[in-house]
């Protein structure tokens, strides 16, 4: 494909020349297609858990879906569909437990030995954790991607420490690489600029967000924890702006927002009451797909307009989101954290999941290589240090599930009967 260089395609450890039908780069998606990583995925939460609701996304069901949403943006703007649809695969595979309530958990069990992001853990999974390829000296090369695949699923391509400074003058809390995955990061980042993402990772990056801005209001409406009519009181208002400015505009003007969700109400497909029947379910989903495409046309129409219409690969280009749309983009995640993941009811459950995972951490730290899947105890065996032993517990605790996390702690910590029945 145009705007794709030989080195684009090289792979950490090199591989024989296999079949000419499929490219490298459909090899790297079904590499991630077929992973265990992407399987775990159907059952950890991505705003309810996956045993609450049979219609709420899970983060596998997630996945899919910005993988379909960047794969078309990509596409039309150059990019190679199935990098772009790897990066989209892969985006979520470092995520623990129970969410981003399960990240800040683990981060704060963790910070000894650099800490835990679960974009971080992606790269760790690609490069390392799943097994595909081995060095002849025993390394995991991971599913030896190529090295732009790799470079496109690395949403935040530094270090904790080199991490970018925030209004506020703190560092960011995100970060897309451990110390000791340093040599394949710095192996894919070859030639890039600084701390630039790559064109497919912008693409993957700005899918991510306007796939889970519209579905998690949907799946709010759809549980019943809210209705968009909702809005039309001034204390709700109030309350998505002030959410809004607070997890992700927290330099804009309220008025901005304000003008952001007028804008979107006064949309046509705009549902204000939905009653779970047939007809309603079908205009949620047409909301969906129009706000999909509203946000989508608007990102490619002011990327052509700054870049051309030449194929936009790598680091020859950067995808240009008009400010409008980015306001509208973050309202829309404003509504579903004013509802759904801020809401009080919830604070009670989310300190009860770090509980789970803290207390895991603890017995699998004491009981050394006892409890550990033999994946991850073939790893503490080998372990060179205390720091390598932890990254292991962490590694481990981040790879289960909602269900099994629970699990193991009732059966490992507190001791009560495995209670898995087959039918």
């Amino acid at each position: 494909m145009p705007g794709y260089a030989p080195s684009d395609r090289e792979r950490w450890h090199p591989e024989p020349p296999k079949s000419t039908y499929r490219s490298d780069f459909e090899r790297d998606r079904a590499r991630i297609l077929h992973s265990s990583a992407l399987r775990r995925l159907g059952a950890k939460t991505q705003v309810v858990a996956p045993d609450e609701d049979d219609f709420a996304r899970t983060r596998l069901t997630h996945s899919l879906e910005v993988a379909q949403v960047g794969r078309e943006l990509g596409r039309s703007l150059g990019c190679d569909p199935d990098i772009v649809d790897a990066a989209c695969l892969s985006h979520d595979l470092g995520h623990p437990p129970f969410g981003h309530n399960g990240e800040t958990a683990l981060d704060a069990l963790s910070q000894d030995i650099g800490g835990f992001e679960g974009n971080a853990q992606t790269l760790r999974l690609l490069a390392r954790l799943e097994t595909k390829k081995f060095f002849d000296d025993g390394r995991s090369a991971g599913l030896n991607l190529t090295r732009a695949s790799l470079d496109a699923s690395c949403k935040y391509p530094w270090t904790r420490e080199e991490a970018p400074l925030r209004p506020d003058g703190k560092r960011s809390r995100k970060f897309g690489v451990y110390a000791d995955d340093l040599p394949v990061f710095a192996w894919f980042r070859r030639g890039a600029t600084g701390a630039r993402k790559s064109m497919e990772a912008q693409v993957m990056d700005l899918a991510d967000d306007i796939s889970y801005s519209v579905h998690d209001v949907e799946d709010g409406i759809v549980n019943g924890q809210f209705q968009l009519h909702w809005l039309a009181d001034p204390d709700h208002r109030t309350l998505v702006v002030e959410r809004t400015l607070e997890w992700y505009l927290p330099q804009t003007d309220p008025a901005e927002v304000e003008a952001a969700l007028s804008r979107l109400e006064g949309t046509p497909v705009w549902v204000r009451q939905a009653d779970g029947t047939r007809r309603s379910r079908a205009a949620l989903k047409d909301m969906t797909s129009q706000l999909i495409g509203r946000f989508s046309n608007a990102a490619f129409d002011a990327t052509r307009e700054v870049f051309g219409n030449e194929p936009l690969t790598r680091h020859e280009a950067d995808v240009v989101v008009p400010a409008e749309t980015e306001i509208e983009i973050a309202t829309m995640k404003g509504i579903a954290a004013a509802y759904v993941m801020s809401s009080e009811a919830r604070q009670p459950l989310y300190a009860r999941q770090r509980e789970i995972l803290t207390e895991l951490v603890e017995l699998f730290w004491d009981s050394g290589d006892r409890y550990l899947d033999p994946l991850f105890a073939g790893d503490w065996r080998e372990a060179a240090d205390d720091a390598a032993r932890r990254r292991v517990v962490i590694d481990q605790v981040a790879s289960l599930t909602d269900s099994t996390a629970i699990e193991w702690h009732s059966t490992l910590v507190r001791g009560e009967p495995f209670r898995r029945s087959w039918v």
